[in-house]
Protein backbone atom coordinates (compact mmCIF):
# COMPACT_ATOMS: atom_id res chain seq x y z
CA UNK A 1 0.00 0.00 0.00
CA UNK A 2 1.25 3.74 -0.56
CA UNK A 3 2.21 5.50 2.16
CA UNK A 4 2.22 9.24 2.36
CA UNK A 5 3.30 10.79 5.78
CA UNK A 6 4.12 14.58 6.51
CA UNK A 7 7.77 14.93 7.70
CA UNK A 8 7.57 16.14 11.26
CA UNK A 9 11.08 18.68 11.41
CA UNK A 10 10.78 20.01 7.54
CA UNK A 11 6.75 19.82 7.17
CA UNK A 12 8.01 18.44 3.56
CA UNK A 13 5.63 15.26 2.23
CA UNK A 14 7.28 12.18 2.05
CA UNK A 15 5.94 9.52 -0.39
CA UNK A 16 6.95 6.00 -0.64
CA UNK A 17 9.85 7.31 1.55
CA UNK A 18 11.06 10.35 -0.78
CA UNK A 19 10.97 13.47 -0.03
CA UNK A 20 8.28 15.84 -2.19
CA UNK A 21 7.57 19.62 -2.62
CA UNK A 22 3.87 19.21 -3.93
CA UNK A 23 3.56 20.98 -7.22
CA UNK A 24 0.05 20.91 -8.28
CA UNK A 25 -2.59 21.87 -10.71
CA UNK A 26 -6.01 21.93 -9.50
CA UNK A 27 -7.78 20.84 -11.73
CA UNK A 28 -5.15 19.69 -14.14
CA UNK A 29 -5.86 19.07 -18.07
CA UNK A 30 -7.25 16.04 -19.62
CA UNK A 31 -5.55 12.79 -19.42
CA UNK A 32 -4.05 13.19 -22.75
CA UNK A 33 -2.18 16.78 -21.83
CA UNK A 34 -0.95 14.55 -18.18
CA UNK A 35 2.51 13.95 -19.70
CA UNK A 36 3.60 17.73 -20.84
CA UNK A 37 2.79 19.04 -17.25
CA UNK A 38 4.98 16.18 -15.57
CA UNK A 39 7.58 16.83 -17.78
CA UNK A 40 7.79 20.11 -16.75
CA UNK A 41 7.87 19.46 -13.06
CA UNK A 42 3.89 19.30 -11.71
CA UNK A 43 3.86 16.28 -9.70
CA UNK A 44 0.45 16.33 -8.30
CA UNK A 45 -3.32 17.31 -9.75
CA UNK A 46 -6.28 17.73 -7.62
CA UNK A 47 -8.93 14.92 -9.08
CA UNK A 48 -12.35 13.99 -7.05
CA UNK A 49 -15.76 16.12 -6.98
CA UNK A 50 -17.73 18.25 -4.86
CA UNK A 51 -21.05 16.22 -5.13
CA UNK A 52 -20.72 12.59 -4.12
CA UNK A 53 -23.86 11.07 -4.04
CA UNK A 54 -25.36 7.94 -3.38
CA UNK A 55 -27.19 7.37 -6.20
CA UNK A 56 -24.52 7.30 -8.45
CA UNK A 57 -21.42 6.00 -6.42
CA UNK A 58 -20.39 3.30 -8.62
CA UNK A 59 -20.47 5.48 -11.92
CA UNK A 60 -18.11 8.37 -10.08
CA UNK A 61 -16.14 5.99 -8.08
CA UNK A 62 -15.77 4.13 -11.54
CA UNK A 63 -14.62 7.32 -13.08
CA UNK A 64 -12.51 8.82 -10.33
CA UNK A 65 -10.41 5.48 -10.77
CA UNK A 66 -10.12 6.10 -14.43
CA UNK A 67 -8.33 9.87 -13.14
CA UNK A 68 -6.35 8.38 -10.63
CA UNK A 69 -5.24 5.22 -13.56
CA UNK A 70 -4.22 8.38 -16.14
CA UNK A 71 -2.06 10.38 -13.41
CA UNK A 72 -0.50 6.94 -12.42
CA UNK A 73 0.54 6.92 -15.40
CA UNK A 74 3.01 9.72 -15.95
CA UNK A 75 3.85 9.32 -11.87
CA UNK A 76 1.70 12.47 -10.85
CA UNK A 77 -0.04 11.97 -7.29
CA UNK A 78 -3.77 13.22 -7.20
CA UNK A 79 -5.32 14.96 -4.27
CA UNK A 80 -8.41 13.91 -3.68
CA UNK A 81 -11.53 15.71 -3.05
CA UNK A 82 -13.61 14.22 -1.28
CA UNK A 83 -16.94 17.39 -1.02
CA UNK A 84 -19.64 16.92 2.00
CA UNK A 85 -18.40 13.44 1.98
CA UNK A 86 -15.88 14.96 4.78
CA UNK A 87 -18.10 16.54 7.06
CA UNK A 88 -20.23 14.18 9.56
CA UNK A 89 -23.05 14.22 11.39
CA UNK A 90 -23.18 13.15 14.93
CA UNK A 91 -25.26 9.90 14.44
CA UNK A 92 -23.64 7.30 12.91
CA UNK A 93 -24.39 5.56 9.65
CA UNK A 94 -25.20 9.31 7.37
CA UNK A 95 -25.46 9.19 3.88
CA UNK A 96 -21.80 11.42 4.39
CA UNK A 97 -20.32 8.75 5.79
CA UNK A 98 -21.11 5.37 3.61
CA UNK A 99 -19.89 7.76 0.74
CA UNK A 100 -16.99 8.58 2.86
CA UNK A 101 -16.38 4.58 3.82
CA UNK A 102 -16.93 4.21 -0.17
CA UNK A 103 -14.19 6.33 -1.30
CA UNK A 104 -11.47 5.71 0.85
CA UNK A 105 -12.09 1.66 0.92
CA UNK A 106 -11.66 2.09 -2.86
CA UNK A 107 -8.63 4.31 -3.03
CA UNK A 108 -6.92 3.33 -0.11
CA UNK A 109 -4.66 1.23 -2.15
CA UNK A 110 -4.21 3.10 -5.29
CA UNK A 111 -0.44 4.31 -5.69
CA UNK A 112 -1.61 7.50 -7.44
CA UNK A 113 -3.55 8.66 -4.19
CA UNK A 114 -1.23 11.24 -2.84
CA UNK A 115 -3.98 13.10 -0.25
CA UNK A 116 -7.29 13.87 0.72
CA UNK A 117 -9.15 17.11 0.02
CA UNK A 118 -11.61 17.91 2.77
CA UNK A 119 -14.61 20.75 3.06
CA UNK A 120 -13.54 24.15 1.19
CA UNK A 121 -13.30 26.94 3.28
CA UNK A 122 -15.24 25.76 5.87
CA UNK A 123 -14.87 29.22 7.33
CA UNK A 124 -15.39 31.51 4.63
CA UNK A 125 -17.65 34.39 6.06
CA UNK A 126 -19.19 34.31 2.65
CA UNK A 127 -21.04 31.54 3.76
CA UNK A 128 -23.06 33.15 6.49
CA UNK A 129 -24.22 31.30 9.15
CA UNK A 130 -23.74 28.29 6.94
CA UNK A 131 -20.08 28.24 7.29
CA UNK A 132 -19.18 24.47 8.73
CA UNK A 133 -17.93 23.90 12.10
CA UNK A 134 -15.01 22.08 13.21
CA UNK A 135 -17.03 19.28 14.95
CA UNK A 136 -18.32 17.39 11.68
CA UNK A 137 -14.92 17.52 10.02
CA UNK A 138 -13.55 16.29 12.95
CA UNK A 139 -15.47 13.37 13.22
CA UNK A 140 -14.96 12.67 9.29
CA UNK A 141 -11.42 13.40 9.95
CA UNK A 142 -11.22 10.57 12.40
CA UNK A 143 -13.24 8.06 10.37
CA UNK A 144 -11.39 8.75 7.49
CA UNK A 145 -8.22 7.89 9.16
CA UNK A 146 -9.62 4.46 10.76
CA UNK A 147 -9.89 3.12 6.76
CA UNK A 148 -6.76 5.21 5.81
CA UNK A 149 -4.15 6.01 8.15
CA UNK A 150 -1.54 6.13 5.04
CA UNK A 151 -2.89 9.92 3.60
CA UNK A 152 -2.65 12.93 4.65
CA UNK A 153 -6.19 15.44 4.73
CA UNK A 154 -5.65 19.06 3.63
CA UNK A 155 -8.17 21.50 4.66
CA UNK A 156 -7.65 24.95 3.02
CA UNK A 157 -9.01 28.15 4.24
CA UNK A 158 -10.70 31.55 2.34
CA UNK A 159 -8.28 34.13 2.84
CA UNK A 160 -10.62 36.30 4.80
CA UNK A 161 -11.55 35.87 8.47
CA UNK A 162 -9.06 36.18 11.64
CA UNK A 163 -6.80 33.48 12.56
CA UNK A 164 -9.13 32.53 16.02
CA UNK A 165 -11.82 31.65 13.76
CA UNK A 166 -9.40 28.82 12.00
CA UNK A 167 -7.02 27.62 15.04
CA UNK A 168 -10.19 25.11 16.17
CA UNK A 169 -9.78 23.36 12.93
CA UNK A 170 -6.33 22.11 13.41
CA UNK A 171 -7.64 18.73 15.21
CA UNK A 172 -9.35 18.01 11.76
CA UNK A 173 -6.53 17.86 9.46
CA UNK A 174 -2.81 17.02 8.69
CA UNK A 175 -1.96 20.01 6.17
CA UNK A 176 -3.87 23.22 5.91
CA UNK A 177 -3.90 25.80 3.63
CA UNK A 178 -5.33 28.75 1.59
CA UNK A 179 -5.81 30.19 -1.61
CA UNK A 180 -5.52 33.65 -2.78
CA UNK A 181 -5.67 35.24 -5.95
CA UNK A 182 -4.99 39.18 -6.10
CA UNK A 183 -4.77 39.91 -9.86
CA UNK A 184 -8.56 41.26 -10.79
CA UNK A 185 -10.09 44.42 -11.29
CA UNK A 186 -10.31 46.30 -8.85
CA UNK A 187 -6.89 44.65 -7.12
CA UNK A 188 -7.01 42.13 -4.16
CA UNK A 189 -10.99 41.76 -4.03
CA UNK A 190 -10.55 37.82 -3.27
CA UNK A 191 -9.23 39.08 0.34
CA UNK A 192 -10.02 41.28 3.24
CA UNK A 193 -7.17 42.98 3.58
CA UNK A 194 -6.04 46.00 3.23
CA UNK A 195 -3.10 45.19 1.30
CA UNK A 196 -4.49 45.19 -2.38
CA UNK A 197 -0.84 43.97 -3.68
CA UNK A 198 0.47 40.57 -4.91
CA UNK A 199 2.71 40.59 -1.54
CA UNK A 200 -1.16 39.60 -0.26
CA UNK A 201 -0.30 36.04 -0.93
CA UNK A 202 2.86 36.06 1.64
CA UNK A 203 0.25 37.83 4.20
CA UNK A 204 -2.11 35.04 3.89
CA UNK A 205 0.78 31.96 3.74
CA UNK A 206 1.70 33.49 6.92
CA UNK A 207 -1.69 33.87 8.73
CA UNK A 208 -2.11 29.96 7.75
CA UNK A 209 1.11 28.88 9.31
CA UNK A 210 -0.24 30.70 12.45
CA UNK A 211 -3.64 29.29 12.28
CA UNK A 212 -1.91 25.68 11.61
CA UNK A 213 0.12 25.83 14.21
CA UNK A 214 2.89 23.33 13.54
CA UNK A 215 0.98 21.50 10.54
CA UNK A 216 2.74 22.05 6.81
CA UNK A 217 0.60 24.96 4.37
CA UNK A 218 0.13 24.59 1.31
CA UNK A 219 -0.83 27.58 -0.86
CA UNK A 220 -3.23 28.24 -3.96
CA UNK A 221 -2.09 30.67 -6.74
CA UNK A 222 -3.90 31.76 -9.35
CA UNK A 223 -4.39 30.41 -12.30
CA UNK A 224 -8.03 32.06 -13.10
CA UNK A 225 -11.22 32.64 -11.01
CA UNK A 226 -14.75 33.47 -10.40
CA UNK A 227 -13.87 37.14 -9.78
CA UNK A 228 -12.11 37.49 -13.48
CA UNK A 229 -14.83 35.32 -15.08
CA UNK A 230 -17.88 37.26 -16.30
CA UNK A 231 -21.14 35.59 -15.43
CA UNK A 232 -24.96 36.54 -16.38
CA UNK A 233 -24.56 37.54 -12.53
CA UNK A 234 -21.02 39.37 -12.63
CA UNK A 235 -21.10 40.77 -16.33
CA UNK A 236 -18.69 43.25 -15.39
CA UNK A 237 -16.05 41.19 -14.57
CA UNK A 238 -13.21 41.22 -16.76
CA UNK A 239 -10.72 38.03 -18.00
CA UNK A 240 -7.11 39.03 -16.09
CA UNK A 241 -3.96 36.20 -15.41
CA UNK A 242 -0.90 36.97 -13.63
CA UNK A 243 2.02 37.72 -15.88
CA UNK A 244 5.25 35.75 -15.33
CA UNK A 245 6.99 38.22 -13.31
CA UNK A 246 4.15 38.19 -10.91
CA UNK A 247 3.44 34.28 -10.50
CA UNK A 248 7.08 33.70 -9.96
CA UNK A 249 7.08 36.31 -7.32
CA UNK A 250 3.67 34.74 -5.42
CA UNK A 251 5.42 31.60 -5.55
CA UNK A 252 8.55 32.48 -4.25
CA UNK A 253 6.96 34.49 -1.20
CA UNK A 254 4.29 31.87 -0.74
CA UNK A 255 7.41 29.71 -0.15
CA UNK A 256 9.36 32.70 1.88
CA UNK A 257 6.12 32.81 3.96
CA UNK A 258 6.04 28.91 4.72
CA UNK A 259 4.71 27.38 2.21
CA UNK A 260 5.10 23.17 1.66
CA UNK A 261 3.36 22.92 -1.33
CA UNK A 262 2.34 25.06 -4.20
CA UNK A 263 -0.88 24.51 -6.27
CA UNK A 264 -2.20 26.41 -9.13
CA UNK A 265 -6.16 26.84 -9.32
CA UNK A 266 -7.70 27.82 -13.14
CA UNK A 267 -6.42 26.28 -15.60
CA UNK A 268 -9.97 24.20 -16.10
CA UNK A 269 -11.84 27.12 -16.26
CA UNK A 270 -11.98 27.49 -20.41
CA UNK A 271 -14.53 30.46 -20.48
CA UNK A 272 -11.87 32.69 -20.39
CA UNK A 273 -9.54 30.97 -22.27
CA UNK A 274 -8.86 31.10 -26.05
CA UNK A 275 -11.08 29.60 -28.60
CA UNK A 276 -8.07 26.68 -28.85
CA UNK A 277 -7.64 26.26 -25.42
CA UNK A 278 -11.46 26.10 -25.05
CA UNK A 279 -11.86 23.19 -27.30
CA UNK A 280 -8.70 21.54 -25.89
CA UNK A 281 -10.29 21.67 -22.08
CA UNK A 282 -7.74 23.58 -20.52
CA UNK A 283 -5.46 27.05 -20.81
CA UNK A 284 -2.28 26.12 -22.17
CA UNK A 285 -1.51 29.48 -23.75
CA UNK A 286 -1.11 30.69 -19.78
CA UNK A 287 0.78 27.15 -18.96
CA UNK A 288 3.13 28.14 -22.09
CA UNK A 289 3.74 31.49 -21.70
CA UNK A 290 3.79 31.75 -17.79
CA UNK A 291 3.09 28.69 -15.32
CA UNK A 292 5.88 26.20 -17.22
CA UNK A 293 8.77 28.07 -16.69
CA UNK A 294 7.62 28.69 -12.89
CA UNK A 295 6.98 25.12 -12.39
CA UNK A 296 10.70 24.50 -14.56
CA UNK A 297 12.37 26.46 -11.86
CA UNK A 298 10.49 24.86 -8.94
CA UNK A 299 11.20 21.35 -9.80
CA UNK A 300 14.75 21.82 -10.55
CA UNK A 301 17.46 19.75 -9.21
CA UNK A 302 19.39 22.92 -8.33
CA UNK A 303 16.76 23.90 -6.00
CA UNK A 304 14.79 20.92 -4.62
CA UNK A 305 16.92 20.13 -1.95
CA UNK A 306 16.42 23.37 -0.56
CA UNK A 307 12.40 23.49 -0.76
CA UNK A 308 12.16 19.84 1.02
CA UNK A 309 14.73 20.66 4.01
CA UNK A 310 13.95 22.33 7.41
CA UNK A 311 14.63 25.84 7.85
CA UNK A 312 18.02 26.59 9.06
CA UNK A 313 19.01 27.79 12.40
CA UNK A 314 21.04 30.77 10.68
CA UNK A 315 19.21 33.58 9.01
CA UNK A 316 20.43 35.47 6.33
CA UNK A 317 18.50 38.89 6.86
CA UNK A 318 18.84 42.09 4.69
CA UNK A 319 19.98 44.99 6.60
CA UNK A 320 18.04 48.20 5.95
CA UNK A 321 15.82 46.87 3.70
CA UNK A 322 12.57 46.35 5.85
CA UNK A 323 10.55 45.27 2.35
CA UNK A 324 12.94 41.96 1.89
CA UNK A 325 12.31 38.79 3.36
CA UNK A 326 14.44 35.77 3.07
CA UNK A 327 14.24 32.45 3.96
CA UNK A 328 17.67 30.20 4.32
CA UNK A 329 18.13 26.43 4.18
CA UNK A 330 20.87 24.27 4.53
CA UNK A 331 20.95 21.06 1.80
CA UNK A 332 23.03 18.78 0.08
CA UNK A 333 26.28 20.65 1.14
CA UNK A 334 24.85 24.56 0.45
CA UNK A 335 23.02 27.36 2.14
CA UNK A 336 20.34 28.64 0.39
CA UNK A 337 18.94 31.69 0.80
CA UNK A 338 15.74 33.04 -1.00
CA UNK A 339 14.80 36.79 -1.08
CA UNK A 340 11.54 38.66 -2.52
CA UNK A 341 10.97 42.54 -2.37
CA UNK A 342 7.45 42.95 -1.67
CA UNK A 343 7.94 46.96 -2.08
CA UNK A 344 7.88 49.45 -4.57
CA UNK A 345 11.60 50.20 -4.45
CA UNK A 346 14.69 49.52 -6.15
CA UNK A 347 18.23 49.48 -4.50
CA UNK A 348 21.19 47.42 -4.41
CA UNK A 349 20.42 45.70 -0.30
CA UNK A 350 23.04 44.31 1.48
CA UNK A 351 22.38 40.52 3.22
CA UNK A 352 24.39 39.48 6.42
CA UNK A 353 24.44 36.21 8.28
CA UNK A 354 25.92 33.87 6.03
CA UNK A 355 28.06 30.92 7.87
CA UNK A 356 31.58 30.51 5.95
CA UNK A 357 31.27 29.91 2.73
CA UNK A 358 33.63 28.64 -0.67
CA UNK A 359 31.36 30.07 -3.64
CA UNK A 360 28.56 32.09 -4.50
CA UNK A 361 25.65 31.84 -7.06
CA UNK A 362 22.28 33.13 -8.26
CA UNK A 363 19.96 30.55 -9.63
CA UNK A 364 18.34 31.08 -12.90
CA UNK A 365 20.26 33.83 -13.76
CA UNK A 366 23.15 33.41 -16.41
CA UNK A 367 26.03 34.93 -17.54
CA UNK A 368 28.49 33.36 -20.42
CA UNK A 369 26.50 30.05 -20.16
CA UNK A 370 27.14 29.67 -15.84
CA UNK A 371 24.89 30.77 -13.12
CA UNK A 372 25.88 34.76 -12.18
CA UNK A 373 28.38 34.80 -9.34
CA UNK A 374 28.62 37.37 -6.62
CA UNK A 375 31.23 37.70 -3.82
CA UNK A 376 30.84 37.63 -0.05
CA UNK A 377 33.10 38.99 2.50
CA UNK A 378 32.56 38.58 6.17
CA UNK A 379 29.41 36.52 5.74
CA UNK A 380 27.49 39.60 3.94
CA UNK A 381 26.89 40.37 0.21
CA UNK A 382 25.32 42.79 -1.59
CA UNK A 383 22.98 42.60 -4.91
CA UNK A 384 20.01 44.81 -6.54
CA UNK A 385 16.22 43.60 -6.02
CA UNK A 386 13.65 45.79 -7.47
CA UNK A 387 9.77 45.69 -7.08
CA UNK A 388 8.27 42.23 -6.65
CA UNK A 389 11.85 40.67 -7.33
CA UNK A 390 13.33 37.17 -6.14
CA UNK A 391 16.59 36.28 -5.99
CA UNK A 392 18.02 32.21 -5.29
CA UNK A 393 20.96 32.26 -3.69
CA UNK A 394 22.88 29.13 -3.11
CA UNK A 395 26.65 29.17 -0.93
CA UNK A 396 28.80 26.19 -0.90
CA UNK A 397 30.26 25.41 2.46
Amino acid sequence: MAQVTVDGKSGALIADGVAVFPLGLSNGPPPGGLADVAAAGINFVRTGIVDWNLRDIDAQLAAEKARLDAAQAHNLRCWLWLGDAANLPTAAGSANERLLVQIADTFVGHPALGAYKGIDEPRNPFRGKDWIRPAGLLRAYRRLKEIDPGHPLVIVQAPRGPVAQLVPYRPAFDITGVDVYPVSYPPGIHTDSRNKDISVVGDMTTKMVSAGGNKPVWTTLQVAWSGTTPSVQHPDRVPRFPNLHQERFMAYQAIVAGARGLFFFGGHLTSVATPADARAGWNWTFWRETLRPVVAELASSDLHPALIAPNAPSIVKAKAAPDVRTLTRRAAGHVYVIAVRRGSTTSRVEFAGLPNVAGAEVLFEYVDGAPRSIDVAGGAFRDWLGPHDVRVYRFAL
